[in-house]
């Protein structure tokens, strides 16, 4: 659901609070399937709710819409989001911001055999898995796969690059 609100302020990145970029890969029928998750801690001055409709505002503006269908990037190269894996990272990138993480070795893997990840970038804030804190891997599944976690996201199957070609 986009608020009138999101649609109308312009978009500042002060509001996005601080974005954390969490990397894992999940069983899929064919394989293990590499998976971004990008989220707020909702802590940009005016608290989650701004940081959500910051988050909203973003992917709007990049053509993404939360709750959307899954977007193939490969399809559609106009897409400015670009995931770049390099020297043991992951970095994701858009107008306007920048995310990276050390995604675990399985995660490298999965990507290097499909050659694409499973972004999620949801305007859901979750302030308790901050950068630098492990993250318990049921609150992650518990989190990641909560409706309203998914429902409030752009999915978009990202093809990785290397700096290599």
């Amino acid at each position: 659901m986009t608020s009138t609100s999101s649609e109308t302020r312009p978009f500042r990145a002060a509001d996005l609070g601080t974005l954390v970029v969490l990397a894992w890969s999940g069983a899929a029928p064919d394989g293990d399937m590499p998976c971004l998750l990008v989220y707020s801690l909702g802590d940009g001055a005016g608290g989650p709710e701004a940081s959500s409709a910051a988050v909203e505002r973003l992917l709007l503006s990049t053509g993404l819409r939360p709750g959307g269908e899954l977007v193939d990037a490969a399809a559609r190269p106009g897409l400015p989001v670009s995931l770049l894996v390099e020297a043991g990272r992951a970095v994701v990138t858009m107008p306007h911001l920048d995310g990276q993480c050390v995604p675990p070795p399985e995660w490298l893997a999965a990507v290097g055999r499909r050659g694409h990840a499973y972004l999620v970038f949801t305007t859901r804030p979750w302030p308790e898995a901050g950068p630098g804190r492990p993250v318990d891997p049921g609150a992650l599944a518990a989190f990641a796969g909560a409706e309203e976690t998914l429902h409030a996201a752009a999915h978009i199957l990202l093809p990785a690059r290397g700096l290599r070609g």
